[in-house]
């Protein structure tokens, strides 16, 4: 399929999209109830500083509360499935992180490495740049070639970076993304100017349907926050904040600079750069 034919695909069914978002979301609501809220959450760590000590703590906390899974960087996924062999909790992987832009069959062995290593669950990153250059046949071919390497032994969870993309580009990344044969469709790296909102969750589920995984990444950090996001649509959230939401701490509502006001940090002078520090 060329890029031609790919833009008369998706393209037919952009507008009627659009049209239709601001509905329900269309997926099963967690209720606000603490074990319900924690099989939505990948327990997530992927900062560059984290030590072996961190990785094992992470393991630690997404045990104690059943979470759905643990994701981390690649050099970290065989430890994380050791610590959680026997657990219900998966080990989860980022590929191609945090930018998308390497070749596909390097993303495609990244995906095979991790799953010898133990992954059974994939979050790639998709070609931006392409995207914004409306490639949509490279941004297939992408996705395909992860797919392909991840199927059926891992679940392929594609980060499309909602902040960098339309409304337009949005919807037409999840239909390739369906094409492909994708399991997920993610809101964000956390490494970018921004992370998830209610309006892009209800977008990418009115494109998506109900049978698809949407999950809401970057900046999720209480129960309020992953509510919003459940309720408009979203499948799993990725958060660092599991605690937060699990059990109701309202601290990390605070501002993220200095901690002493209640504007979610964009007022103070780095406040910005702190949020975006702090997304995950």
């Amino acid at each position: 399929m060329d890029n031609q034919q790919m833009e008369l695909l998706i393209s037919s069914i952009v507008k009627e999209v659009l049209q239709q978002v601001g509905g329900p979301g269309g997926a099963p609501t967690g209720g606000g109830a603490a074990q319900s809220l924690a099989k939505y959450i990948d327990h997530t760590l992927l900062k560059p500083e984290a030590t072996r000590g961190d990785i094992i703590k992470v393991c630690d906390e997404a045990k104690k509360y059943n979470t759905a899974s643990v994701c981390v960087n690649p050099s970290w996924i065989g430890l994380v499935a050791k610590e959680l062999a026997g657990t219900t909790v998966t080990p989860c992987v980022v590929v191609g992180f945090p930018l998308g832009a390497t070749m596909p069959d390097v993303k495609a062995a990244e995906t095979k490495s991790c799953i010898a290593a133990g992954a059974r669950e994939i979050d790639m990153v998709m070609n931006i740049g392409a995207a914004k250059s409306g490639e949509w046949d490279v941004v297939l071919k992408d996705i395909e070639a992860v797919v392909a390497a991840a199927h059926p032994k891992a679940t392929v969870k594609v980060i499309l970076e909602n902040c960098l993309l339309t409304d337009e580009e949005i919807v037409k990344a999840c239909q390739v993304c369906k094409l492909a044969k994708a399991d997920f469709v993610k809101t964000s790296t956390g490494f970018s100017t921004g992370g998830a909102t209610v309006e892009n969750i209800r977008l990418m589920r009115a494109t998506v349907g109900p049978n698809m995984g949407v999950k809401a990444s970057g900046g999720v950090r209480t129960q309020d926050d992953a509510n919003a996001m459940i309720g408009a649509g979203a499948s799993r959230i990725g958060a660092s904040s599991s605690k937060g939401i699990v059990e109701g701490d309202s601290s990390a509502k605070r501002c993220l600079n200095c901690g002493n006001c209640q504007k979610g940090g964009t007022s103070c002078p780095s406040g910005v750069a702190q949020l975006r520090k702090s997304l995950y």
